[in-house]
């Protein structure tokens, strides 16, 4: 594919193939219509706006199509945009495909299937791994593709699978240092934590929220999801309630969307392990995108603050 749309410095001009992520219609201050496009290739996306358009220009110029673009990186606001020169839309004679355009986890799907059976067969009670093991295989699918979110941390082609492999790396290292933990709610309230998900996004290209997932939300959804599964599987006892208190109090607050805070051990590592993986992986996609010695932009989810890279770091 070349050279990447995040590659590109400002001022630097740019002729490229970029897959339309979101398009949103907007009113200028002339009263003429406009789209803000979120452009992305396997590097990353950018914003640029693309001005005076038609109503042709709003359905050519949609979520999940394909554009080659001439135009200029600039800053604006701190952050990198795309100003338009020339926009059309590709045809059968350009040979570029989706997946062309599609950031996707730095692990396989079969790689992570592989670690997730293995932390399941690690489990010693067999209530909890019972559940686990039938909640991952009648989502196996979507949770091998579904990113783990629409923006901030994961948000690419199997990045849900991605975090929580991750997670529970993490988890088996803390539970080393703590025996205490118990090492199966840990691991089974990592693996069904985010898995309301696969119900609550549209899926793994230009995602969206769906009714279910603006009306009820992950958390809730899986809360149902884990009380349908002991059902099925004749399963009853403290085992399910607690599985469902670690999905339940996950975000730690209510002001983060926790609906109870952690109560009970797990549920507070739980917590402090979802919330380390994720932000680390804002951090590491905010710093790639700037030079040793600069700033990167606000990361709204990391109190709007700016980070810096050091000069002295690879």
């Amino acid at each position: 594919m070349g050279k990447g749309i995040l590659s590109y410095d400002v001022g630097e001009q740019v002729e490229l193939f970029l897959l339309i992520k979101s398009s949103t219609k907007g009113i200028a201050s002339n009263g003429k219509p406009f789209l803000t496009l979120i452009l992305q290739d396997q590097s990353g996306d950018i914003e640029a706006k693309l001005w005076d358009i038609n109503d042709e220009d709003g359905k050519s110029y949609s979520a999940q199509n394909i554009v080659k673009i001439i135009g200029d990186v600039q800053n604006y606001r701190g952050k990198s945009q795309l100003k338009i020169r020339q926009i059309r839309k590709t045809g059968p004679a350009d040979d570029v495909k989706l997946d062309d355009f599609l950031k996707t986890a730095p692990l396989s799907q079969e790689e992570m299937a592989s670690k997730l059976t293995q932390y399941i067969f690690d489990m010693k009670n067999p209530n909890i791994q019972r559940i686990t093991r039938h909640l991952i295989k009648k989502h196996q699918k979507a949770f091998l593709e579904f990113p783990a979110a629409t923006k901030n941390h994961h948000e690419f082609v199997s990045g849900l699978a991605y975090h929580v492999v991750s997670m529970l790396d993490l988890a088996k290292s803390i539970a080393a240092l703590y025996p205490s933990l118990d090492k199966d709610l840990l691991y089974a309230g990592v693996i069904l934590h985010d898995m309301g998900k696969v119900l609550e996004l549209s899926g793994p290209i230009s995602t969206v929220y769906t009714i279910e997932g603006n009306l009820l939300g992950h958390i809730s959804i899986m809360i149902n999801e884990i009380g349908k599964a002991a059902e099925d599987l004749g399963i009853s006892g403290e085992e399910v309630l607690i599985l469902q208190h670690l999905v339940l109090s996950h975000h730690g607050k209510a002001e983060w969307g926790s609906p109870k805070p952690p109560l009970i051990r797990e549920a507070e590592i739980l917590h402090y392990i979802d919330n380390l993986d994720a932000k680390m992986n804002m951090l590491d996609r905010a710093l790639e995108r700037v030079k040793p010695g600069e700033f990167t932009e606000r990361i709204f989810a990391l109190d709007n603050r700016s980070f810096y890279k050091p000069v002295f770091h690879n």
